[in-house]
């Protein structure tokens, strides 16, 4: 947690909840020894596992309090939703990978958190269960999701890497009312492989729709 803390994540709920899930359970076995470095390691099917910092920041960012539902667009490994339902909030995570999802699924049951995962097109959204106090997007999009943002809670936050297909940067938008958003973007520049899916990125290149 001390390289987390020089980086500027100040947020004690964050940095014990990043301190209190198991991050080795998320790797695969070949980069346990590695897992708790501060770097992105791969998790099959051209996908990674966000660097500590990445998830620390963007939970940091998100401001999550226990109660907070929260849609989350890549499960992934599933260690960012873990990260956020340790911390109190009720996850939504969706995948697009059947195999990801198929692998990601029983794990995040086993840890018996308020995670509920889904397979299919997460640039869509999940409407039903909309709206949500927070959205956190966990791949790089091209632009805002415009899906995501109506399902955001008056009141609410997204946050979202956006940019090129290989480097972007983090925007939080805050939903002010009806059709009324405050955005902001970070300096800092970030690396996630792409947002693919309906309202992003046609494919794992980068090209759009």
């Amino acid at each position: 947690m001390a390289v987390l803390r020089t980086k500027g994540i100040r947020d004690e709920r964050v940095l014990k909840a990043l301190s209190s899930v198991p991050r080795e359970k998320f790797v695969p076995a070949i980069f346990v020894r590695k897992a708790y470095n501060d770097v992105a390691l791969p998790i099959g099917q051209d996908q990674t596992i966000s660097q500590p910092y990445t998830v620390a920041f963007m939970t940091q960012e998100l401001n999550v309090e226990p109660g907070c539902k929260i849609l989350e667009i890549g499960t992934g490994s599933g260690y960012q939703a873990a990260v956020l339902a340790t911390m109190g909030a009720e996850v939504v995570s969706i995948e697009r990978q059947p195999e990801l999802y198929r692998r990601t699924s029983p794990l995040l049951a086993s840890l018996h958190l308020p995670i509920t995962c889904i397979l299919g097109d997460g640039t869509l959204g999940c409407a039903e269960r909309a709206p949500y106090d927070r959205i956190i997007v966990t791949a790089g999009a091209p632009d805002l999701p415009q899906h995501l943002l109506h399902q955001l809670r008056i009141g609410g936050r997204l946050i979202a890497p956006v940019g090129g297909s290989t480097q972007q940067r983090m925007v939080i938008v805050d939903r002010l009312g009806e059709s009324e958003y405050d955005e902001r973007t970070s300096k800092e520049y970030f690396s996630f492989v792409p947002l693919i899916g309906e309202d992003g990125w046609s494919d794992r290149s980068g090209s759009k729709q």
